[in-house]
């Protein structure tokens, strides 16, 4: 049987006009702030953004219809995200970038109804942003999550909450967290975890500063959050306790997926940008575009961004058949995120001096692109991951008698 890549033509409708509203609307006011969404205005911006998406009816394709989204599946939203990604102030006019987005997906499969009522309606809508409090600073989780050390007590009605958290992306001005905290066992302990619902403006919660990154196209910052016994009750908490690192799994194939997607849409970008100067451009006797090397730097752009979306394909499949999909998304994130880097570096390079000049926006897209690498696990430990999987996958066939011969 065939596999069936194509899309219906309402999807295809969708992908248009994202396209056209991204490059109306979007990408001009990106240029002209130089891809700093603080600087071009935060909130104020987002929610002007928002209400030109709802008008042009592409607001959150991945929001459940009941609150006020368009349903989509991975496979179907994949493509879109991707249009939108085309700008670094597409995601936040669609309202599909991180955390948001993938806090809106784990709400949606975890919340029961009061919590849905509560936090997930107005966060669908784009009324608040959210935040998700899960990295620390050492020695406490980071891309190790059993090293998690903020703690919550079980307390009258509820739970207190006391720990410090870095890289929380949004967290100034976050009209929710969902704050990752310690229930049971010890630091390094596998499990233990629990997840918590709570509004921003819960006593105990303190913003202390902006870690600041190379990228600049998140509002709220990638922070420092001190949590001060913050008390949660027993309604708030998200799933069972001492279940969060099992739910959370919820959210973070899906995540490190439409992550792929949105900068796959930055690197075509790049690539397009590169490909209008070869083509243009003359020198050595001819059109850059002519020369062998240059030809070499475009094709291996191609590849890579095939490659990448091939990847996607897969996951994102394996996902909507709800499969945990754990090696594949693995895979497509950390091939994706080297490919991309790669594409952005070999646009540059294509470009010559302009490539690093504000005159093109590639210098200031790579910066965007980079932290990926790291981002929803780095590089390093999916390798890990993945090898892991093997070998214990072969450990099983040789207790089996089968060998590979």
């Amino acid at each position: 049987m065939a596999v069936d890549l194509s899309y219906d033509p309402e999807v295809l409708d969708l992908i248009e006009r994202t396209r056209t509203f991204v490059n109306d609307v979007c990408l001009p006011l990106e240029n002209e702030h130089q891809g700093d969404a603080q600087a071009a205005g935060g909130d104020a911006l987002r929610l002007d953004l928002n209400k030109q998406a709802k008008a042009a009816g592409i607001f959150a394709p991945h929001a459940p219809k009941e609150y006020g989204g368009l349903g989509l599946g991975m496979s179907d939203r994949s493509p879109i995200f991707t249009a939108a990604g085309r700008s670094t102030f597409g995601p936040l006019a669609l309202h599909l970038g991180a955390p948001d987005e993938g806090n809106v997906h784990m709400l949606a499969a975890i919340a029961d109804p009061e919590q849905k009522a509560k936090y997930l309606a107005p966060l669908a809508a784009g009324d608040i942003r959210s935040a998700f409090a899960m990295t620390e600073p050492a020695p406490g989780a980071g891309a190790d999550p059993n090293a998690l050390r903020t703690a919550a007590t079980k307390a009258e009605g509820g739970w207190k909450i006391n720990g410090k958290k870095r890289f929380i992306t949004g967290a100034d001005g976050a009209g929710m967290f969902i704050i990752m905290a310690r229930t049971s066992g010890e630091p390094g302990d596998r499990g233990g975890a629990t997840m918590f619902l709570a509004p921003g403006d819960t006593p105990g919660i303190t913003v202390d500063r902006y870690v600041h990154t190379c990228d600049r196209g998140m509002i709220g910052g990638h922070c420092e959050v001190t949590f001060t016994d913050v008390f949660v009750p027993d309604a708030d908490v998200l799933g069972e306790v001492d279940e969060g690192y099992r739910y959370a799994q919820v959210r973070l194939g899906p995540a490190r997926m439409t992550h792929v997607m949105r900068w796959m849409g930055i690197a075509q970008r790049a690539h397009d940008i590169a490909l209008d100067y070869v083509t243009d451009r003359q020198g050595f006797g001819g059109r850059l575009g002519d020369l062998g090397m240059i030809q070499q730097m475009i094709a291996d752009n191609e590849i890579d961004l095939a490659a990448t979306e091939a990847l996607l394909a897969r996951a994102c499949y394996e996902l909507d058949q709800g499969e945990h999909a754990s090696n594949s998304t693995s895979m497509a994130k950390t091939f994706g995120a080297e490919a991309f880097s790669r594409v952005l570096d070999r646009s540059i390079q294509m470009c010559g001096g302009l490539g690093v000049s504000d005159d093109l926006p590639l210098a200031r897209l790579a910066n965007e692109l980079r932290p990926f690498r790291i981002y929803d696990g780095p590089s390093e430990v999916h390798r890990w991951a993945i090898a892991k999987r093997a070998v214990s996958r072969t450990r099983k066939a040789h207790e089996k008698g089968i060998r590979n011969v």
